[in-house]
């Protein structure tokens, strides 16, 4: 069962080596992730999930121990899914995961088993709450880090370019997720989403079914801004 979650962005921005002189733009973010991961390890999870955008189209595991890096953005730092176990790694984490690894070295997990799952944008909100169901049902006690972005379209710089339509979607993308609204998120509107270049859709329908088992879980909302025109949100459930 569900016991807790906690939303956070993951852009490698996020990552001070990789944002360089631009990285005090998002101290108050990464104190609230880190905030956020508090609440995961006080719910006492058998097993954490790390939920990301994935590359692919269908969902893709990747099991604890398994590397990443941001080499991919000029930075030679590699990051791991938790503790090395030994485990042969078929693939690298893609970013999202990356970034959720990199949140949990800096907190210095190691409160239980860490798995990662990478969904991908085609995927339906249907085929997304079922991973969310199974994920719920795999240990007595789960916990999820669901890493995402919302729109990329706040402002003229951004990466998606001004789109009016971005405002209000995060503004009831905040309120859905501070309010622990299972059915807002899995209403979240998958054609507007992919043109507003949200990338945390599917990783949030995914929390959407991982919370249907558990009802009582309460929201809480640490962080909501805009910076370079992405919106990016940290919140909590538990």
């Amino acid at each position: 069962m569900l016991v807790a979650a906690a939303v956070c962005p993951c852009p490698p921005l996020l990552v001070p080596e990789v944002a360089t002189g631009a990285a005090p733009e998002l101290d108050t973010a990464r104190t609230a992730c880190t905030d956020a991961l508090g609440v995961l390890a006080a719910a006492r999870p058998d097993l954490l999930v790390v939920v990301g955008p994935g590359d692919g189209a269908g969902p893709e595991s990747y099991p604890e121990g398994t590397p990443g890096s941001f080499r991919g953005f000029g930075v030679g730092l590699d990051v791991r899914l938790g503790p090395d176990r030994g485990v042969p790694a078929r693939r690298e984490l893609p970013y999202g995961l990356a970034v959720g690894a990199w949140l949990l070295g800096r907190t210095g997990w190691a409160d239980a088993p860490v798995e990662g799952l990478a969904v991908g944008e085609s995927l339906t909100a249907e085929r997304c709450a079922e991973e969310g169901e199974a994920v719920a049902g795999r240990a007595e006690r789960v916990a999820l880090l669901v890493m995402g972005d919302a729109s990329a379209c706040r402002t003229l710089k951004a990466p998606g370019y001004l789109d009016e339509r971005a405002a209000p979607f995060d503004a009831e993308l905040a309120r859905a997720l501070g309010a622990a609204d299972i059915g807002a998120l899995r209403a979240l509107d998958t054609g507007l989403a992919r043109e507003l270049k949200v990338s945390g859709r599917a990783p949030w329908q995914v929390l959407a079914g991982a919370a249907a088992g558990n009802p009582d879980l309460e929201g809480a909302l640490l962080y909501e801004d805009a910076p370079y025109g992405v919106g990016y949100l940290v919140a909590t459930w538990a």
